[in-house]
């Protein structure tokens, strides 16, 4: 049962067809199980390697004794969205492989425990409250902060929220500024419902929201109102948490074609706006018979299994290296295998090519050699000569990465950018303007939840202590 292969899923026959999450967790005797398997160790190395800080020993040790909500008391004393880092965090490559258990390759399920607390806490409907680690029979009592001090966040994803709760805790009055018309960022518009329910976000959204943050959707930083707008409303810091969310394409000819999407809009479409349920929701979204997906991380992946449910017959991955090298989860990996997605390694893309009415009917490709390792530590994929093939499909998703949205940050003037176009910051995750913080992928590029996460606990706790410099006169740091 601790394998990620043997945790009860969805029937293969039902994933195809329906966006129903694929993974079922844990029931309560399962994770009581998984719970007593855990030696408690005294070094506790899982609690070590958790970006957000949670102590994994302790949540574990409580769930052990049934004190479920003690337990999500203690993840949340580090982290405000278990629900989200339960089902969709890289463990694995984390908090699990410390586990004494990996040496023989069956390590704690340390998050499916994680999800099943949350999921726990989230089926009171609201009857419990629990704030920074302890328990309060009312939402109200967490409303009597102490400071006035606004503090804008800008982006209302995995990044933003956090960071906005870690200050709505510590007593801040947070703001949290919104684009799109729901909070969740990434966890909204790209991830699948299949992988994360959006009612699952919702419920975190709504704890951070019970924290005392104030919520202001439909909201462009940069268009609406600027930074510089908000500093003539009072606020006194600011975090950039806008993610990237400009993508990144193939740069071959023919990628203006009828068929091909960016991963951003193909998710966006399918996710936020509910295509797959089409014509109950306004926004449709066109799949072909034979759909290829270029990229291999968790969004290529995402892509893939979407096509599938959308109606698809066959479904292409493909990438220019070997399943060694692809980054997006194991767990997701083997998902897609059951589902009947086909990898194509070693394969990089030439030329989309049009049926002479400005639609996609193939792409020319060529096969790859791995070569010597590049900067990613990756060995780097070296075209073979003379192997060219048409792959047939009729619709290209290209999942290949995300850049920096020059939207807002192009208003500030005195921020500071790095080779990439990404915000520069210092190790407290502070820019070239002194109340200027940011973090997530608008600092790092495209990476994992967990590590937002981390970056905006890190954030917030700086924050703090660049206004409580202020309020003391003293000059600020940057």
């Amino acid at each position: 049962m601790s394998e990620p292969g043997r945790i009860t899923k969805l029937s293969l026959s039902e994933r195809k067809t329906t966006f129903k999450e694929v993974s079922r967790g844990f029931s309560e005797a399962e994770a009581l199980k998984e719970a007593q398997r855990c030696l408690q160790c005294k070094t506790a190395p899982c609690s070590k390697e958790c970006p957000a800080g949670i102590d994994v020993r302790e949540f574990i040790r409580l769930i052990r004794e049934k004190d479920y909500p003690g337990s999500i008391a203690a993840i949340k004393k580090a982290n405000s969205l278990p629900a989200v880092c339960g089902r969709v965090c890289p463990q694995e490559e984390q908090c699990q492989m410390t586990c004494v258990f990996n040496k023989k390759g069956n390590p704690i399920q340390i998050g499916y425990l994680e999800r099943f607390v949350a999921d726990y806490e989230l089926g009171l409907d609201g009857r419990s409250q629990i704030v920074d680690g302890s328990r309060e029979n009312s939402p109200s009592t967490i409303h009597h902060l102490p400071s006035k001090v606004k503090v804008a966040v800008i982006g209302a994803g995995p990044a933003g929220l956090t960071c906005a709760a870690d200050l709505a805790k510590a007593g801040y009055d947070a703001h949290l500024f919104e684009a799109l018309h729901k909070c969740g960022g990434v966890l909204v518009y790209g991830i699948p419902e299949f992988r994360l329910p959006k009612d699952i976000v919702q419920m975190e959204v709504d704890y951070v929201k019970s924290l005392g943050v104030t919520v202001v959707t439909d909201f462009v930083a940069g268009s609406t109102r600027t930074i510089d707008d908000l500093r003539a409303e009072g606020f006194k810091a600011f975090y950039i948490a806008v993610g990237a969310g400009l993508p990144q394409f193939l740069n071959v000819p023919g990628e203006n074609l009828n068929g091909v999407y960016s991963a951003n809009e193909f998710l966006t479409r399918t996710n936020l706006m509910k295509a797959y349920r089409f014509p109950e929701y306004d926004t449709p979204v066109k799949i072909g018979k034979k759909v290829g997906v270029f990229g291999a991380g968790n969004v290529a992946f995402d892509c893939t299994r979407c096509a599938m449910r959308l109606g698809a017959d066959e479904v292409h991955l493909v990438y220019r290296r070997t399943r060694k090298e692809m980054p997006a989860r194991l767990e997701e990996i083997h998902n897609a295998e059951e589902e009947g997605i086909i990898f194509d390694l070693l394969v990089s893309p030439k030329e989309i090519l049009s049926d002479g009415k400005g639609n996609v009917k193939g792409v020319v490709c060529i096969k790859n050699e791995l070569g010597e390792p590049d900067a990613s530590g990756r060995r780097t994929p070296v075209p073979i000569e003379a192997s060219e093939f048409t792959l047939d499909v009729d619709t290209v998703i290209v999942a290949i990465g995300t850049t920096a949205n020059p939207l807002l940050i192009s208003t500030l003037e005195k921020l500071t950018f790095n080779k990439k176009g990404y915000i520069q910051v210092n190790e407290d995750f502070q820019s070239a303007i002194p109340d200027v913080f940011a973090g997530g992928d608008i600092v790092s590029g495209s990476a994992t939840v967990i590590s937002a996460i981390q970056q905006a606990k890190t954030a917030a706790g700086a924050i703090r202590k660049y206004l409580e410099s202020i309020s003391q006169g003293r000059l600020p740091c940057g």
